[in-house]
């Protein structure tokens, strides 16, 4: 069972206090009174605003609004020394009825073997669209290539590919959250070692991580949903139906993912031979 929040904490003190805060405090305030009868958690709510806000950003929002007394809190627990934050209207009386279903609902996801199985389920998604454009699988699981083996943490890279002479070091998320910035960071940091080129897959990722990921040659491919395997259809549909969280039980990536996979190296192809031109 993993925490339903970990890595937001970590974002929420590193960041100073951004104007946007206020705009999120707005758009939640608005957001609750048209829903007075339901409990919402954090991970949902960070999820649900994320077109429009980082998730440090509802979770600051979040948390002035709770503290000022405009909506309600309460932190319960997943499971024992795991929590889950949880946030309603004023005027919801009901809410630990609710939020008891939540729990539940979040503990059937958040089991390990579920949680592992979505995991591979991403994996075998990913590992199967990469070939539609044009990279070849070189290895799997990866602390040493090309001679050089990491050893300043316990990390892997979860595949290294080849496309058109040029190897990516891939790292693939299929996770509500975004990767922890910390994770991020080592991956690059494995990516500059072994000079591969990076290929961050995930859900969702914020500008600031794939600026980040850019600005080191690479390309941050979001694919917008967390994939579930074909078992869990059920599971997946009372996900998006009461949670309204952006899961799916797809066969395989979509092509319009695959085009903007395709768009995004030829905008980094173009970069590279920009950067190589002489003065």
């Amino acid at each position: 069972m993993h925490s339903d929040d970990p890595e937001i904490d970590a974002e929420v003190v590193e960041y100073v206090r951004d104007e946007k805060i206020d705009d999120a405090e707005t758009d939640i305030l608005d957001f609750f009174r048209a829903n007075q009868g339901k409990v919402f958690y954090e991970r949902q709510l960070t999820v649900m605003f994320e077109r429009s806000y980082f998730h440090w950003i509802t979770v600051k929002a979040l948390l002035e609004l709770s503290s000022g007394g405009s909506i309600n809190s309460e932190t319960l627990e997943l499971v024992p020394e795991v929590p889950i934050r949880f946030f309603w209207a004023k005027k919801n009386r009901y809410w630990k009825r609710q939020a008891a279903r939540v729990v539940n609902l979040v503990r059937r996801f958040s089991d390990a073997t579920v949680a592992r199985a979505i995991g591979f389920q991403g994996e075998l998604l990913v590992d199967a669209a990469l070939p539609l454009a044009a990279f070849t699988p070189v290895d799997r699981n990866v602390r040493s290539f090309n001679g050089k083996t990491w050893t300043a943490t316990g990390h892997d890279l979860d595949r290294i590919v080849r496309r058109e002479g040029i190897h990516y070091g891939v790292e693939i998320k299929n996770t509500l959250p975004y990767i922890p910035r910390d994770e991020l960071r080592i991956k690059l940091a494995m990516c500059k070692y072994f000079g591969l080129m990076p290929l961050f897959v995930s859900r969702m990722a914020p500008k600031n991580y794939n600026y980040e990921i850019i600005q080191q040659g690479g390309i941050s491919w979001v694919l917008g949903s967390q994939f579930y395997p074909f078992g869990y259809q059920d599971l997946a549909d009372t996900i998006r139906g009461e949670l309204q969280l952006p899961v799916e039980c797809p066969a395989r990536i979509e092509d319009g993912a695959i085009a903007r996979l395709l768009k995004a190296l030829a905008w980094q192809s173009r970069r590279r031979q920009t950067d190589l031109k002489p003065p």
